[in-house]
């Protein structure tokens, strides 16, 4: 299993770590990793792999068949691999990553404002969205874009928990997503929690505070079927 290093520290952006693995793909297995692989709608990380005497471009990162391969780093076209045993320095590409971590803080205040199941979300480093199952409760864009931009404004501060499965089991409503449950089997479930705003399961990488994040746009709200609605956003225009 790789040791995930961002689980502990989401704005580390170099560690050093050994390949255990290249696959028949192509995909590189390391020992330990900063890198973020791709799941719950937040998008692999890029960025590179050096070596003495070589160097390849990492373009995205994912997750694995087999528990032996549980995060693969995907090279780019026609990159060289590392040899299984070499040691590697690995980097970030950290603007693209902290994108990520400020767009994933935002969807959670979103879903803070919104108290109905979550049927879907995706974001990129530029937007994100979230699927309702609402019916037709949703607050006017209008309304729900200042409600966020006051809670970036409050500057809560972002942390992480971990409890068991018996904890999660007592507390089933701190599960939003409808057709998604978090693994379990570990022996325990991570959560995020901004301070007297949002607490739930989450495994992805996230800001340290609200105001990190900067003002934001909903962009629109729109049905996708007859309960279904979905709040698209994007980071405030020069942000």
């Amino acid at each position: 299993m790789t040791e995930e290093l961002f689980r502990e520290d989401a704005y580390r952006t170099e560690c050093e770590a050994k390949v255990v693995a290249v696959n028949e793909l192509g995909g590189i297995v390391l020992d330990r990793t900063i890198f973020y692989a791709a799941s719950g709608g937040q998008p692999g990380d890029s960025g590179l792999l050096s070596w003495d005497g070589g160097q390849t471009r990492i373009a995205t990162t994912v997750k694995g068949k087999t528990p032996e391969e549980d995060i693969v780093h995907v090279p780019a076209q026609g990159e060289v691999k590392p040899a299984v045993g070499a040691s590697v320095t690995c980097r970030i590409d950290w603007d693209r990553r902290h994108q990520h971590m400020r767009m994933h803080t935002a969807m959670h205040l979103l879903c803070s404002l919104l108290p109905f199941g979550v049927t879907g979300s995706n974001f990129t480093a530029e937007k994100g969205r979230i699927d309702f199952d609402a019916g037709d409760q949703l607050p006017t864009r209008e309304d729900l874009q200042a409600r966020l931009n006051a809670l970036v404004g409050a500057d809560a501060p972002v942390s992480t928990i971990w409890i068991t499965d018996a904890d999660l089991d007592a507390q089933p409503e701190l599960v939003r997503t409808l057709s998604v449950q978090p693994p379990r089997g570990s022996g325990r479930i991570r959560l995020l929690k901004i301070e007297g705003i949002d607490l739930q399961p989450c495994g992805g990488t996230h800001v340290a505070r609200t105001g990190e994040i900067g003002p934001l746009e909903v962009l629109k709200i729109e049905s996708k079927g007859a309960r279904n609605k979905r709040v698209s956003m994007a980071f405030a225009a020069g942000v």
